[in-house]
């Protein structure tokens, strides 16, 4: 089986923590800077732990910050049209706001992505029960799930730099079964990519499925809700799911229905369908799409297009399926950087992973991961303009 920029200074903080702060840089200010990669301090965690901060830079002057503290991609920067610089990605201000309040911004999931039904599967026979965190459901991984752990971290400086990130999740953390060796690296390639590799061993049979949970908003700097923006699933099948978000088993064709992306559309034209029963239960869109081509080769799963500000988002993926997620529970009551409320549908989700609560449907593609397999899999975000 094979499952296969910028520098920003860091202020002080008063109790001695340097937190760091995403404002928005002035246009063009990233272009031209030397590629490569720093360390800062982000802040202490309430075990008394310090989170690290990790400022990527290419020579095209795109960045990402990245913390060890659940893996989080802090910030995106990459640049519109106009060669001017924002952030694409909602985020927080500070480590404190991520530990308290955080709907999974920019997140590393896991042990498994997305839902597992009721918290209950058996694997080789033994039933086994996870936290039920979600309208009845195991939901990200649980209570403490990869998202809210501090992983180990290794900088590689270069032309291309990456974030080597370490953790062992151990037997039984979750519910999960098997001490599970995670590594996953963020590289930020030159020609303003960000590619994600994931890799995991078990000493025992369990489930595993990884993704990130990044919201993106191609405006830059979050000017608006991502309803114009133009949306192109590589899919001709999407998976219906219950009232609960649970998949009913069905894949189910696209066409003729509110989830047909395989041309581009408005993410706006049909997400408020009062007719359609998914759309519903989803209050938008909120569903897994499965991508055409060959299993775990890289492919295109999707692609974005914001007109205003002429950027471009491909995503391609070694994984079966895409969770495209519209930021439908998103309220105002959520303040994100510098007092912007997140509004609904302030963003959107790609969520690249294996099936929702495959371990209960034997149709699935499996997501078992046994002692001596490995689990390997790639996702690259990657950002051009068009005018």
């Amino acid at each position: 089986m094979k499952f296969l920029p910028q520098l920003l200074s860091l202020a002080l903080l008063t109790s001695g923590l340097a937190m760091v702060s995403c404002t928005p840089k002035k246009e063009n200010d990233s272009a031209g800077q030397k590629p490569g990669i720093e360390k800062s301090v982000f802040g202490q965690l309430p075990d008394g732990q310090t989170a690290d901060l990790f400022t990527l830079r290419n020579a095209a002057g795109m960045t990402a910050q990245i913390t060890n503290y659940g893996g989080i991609i802090v910030s995106l920067k990459t640049p519109d049209k106009d060669g001017k610089f924002d952030d694409v990605t909602l985020g927080l201000d500070s480590l404190s706001t991520y530990v308290k309040s955080n709907p999974f911004f920019g997140a590393l999931v896991g042990r498994y992505g997305n839902r597992i039904a009721k918290g209950k599967f058996t694997l080789d026979g033994k039933p086994y029960n996870l936290l039920v965190n979600n309208m009845g459901n195991h939901l990200h991984g649980g209570k403490k799930g990869f998202d809210k752990v501090l992983w180990t971290a290794t900088p590689v400086d270069g032309d291309e730099p990456a974030l080597k990130l370490a953790y062992t999740s151990k037997d039984g953390e979750e519910g999960y079964p098997g001490n599970l060796s995670v590594e996953v690296t963020y590289t930020l390639q030159k020609d303003n990519a960000l590619k994600i590799d994931y890799k995991a061993t078990t000493d025992k049979p369990t489930v595993v499925n990884l993704t990130n949970h990044t919201y993106f908003n191609l405006t830059g700097g979050v000017k608006r809700d991502i309803l114009e923006h133009v949306v192109t699933l590589n899919a001709d099948k999407f998976l219906p799911v219950d009232e609960t978000l649970i998949p009913t088993g069905e894949l189910k064709p696209v066409a003729g229905t509110p989830f047909d992306f395989t041309k581009p559309t408005v993410v706006g034209a049909r997400i408020n369908d009062s007719t359609d029963t998914q759309i519903k239960f989803g209050k938008g869109y909120d569903h897994a799409w499965v991508i055409n081509g060959p299993a775990d080769a890289l492919k295109l799963a999707a692609t974005v297009y914001e007109p205003t500000s002429g950027r471009v988002m491909e995503v391609r993926t070694t994984e079966p399926a895409v969770q495209f997620y519209t930021g439908n529970m998103l309220s105002d009551k959520l303040v994100g950087r510098e007092g912007f409320a997140y509004k609904k549908r302030y963003a959107l989700c790609l969520e690249t992973e294996h099936f929702p609560d495959s371990p209960n449907h034997p149709a699935f593609p499996t997501t078992e991961l046994k002692p001596g397999q490995t689990y390997k899999t790639t996702t690259i975000y990657q950002f051009s303009t068009r005018k």
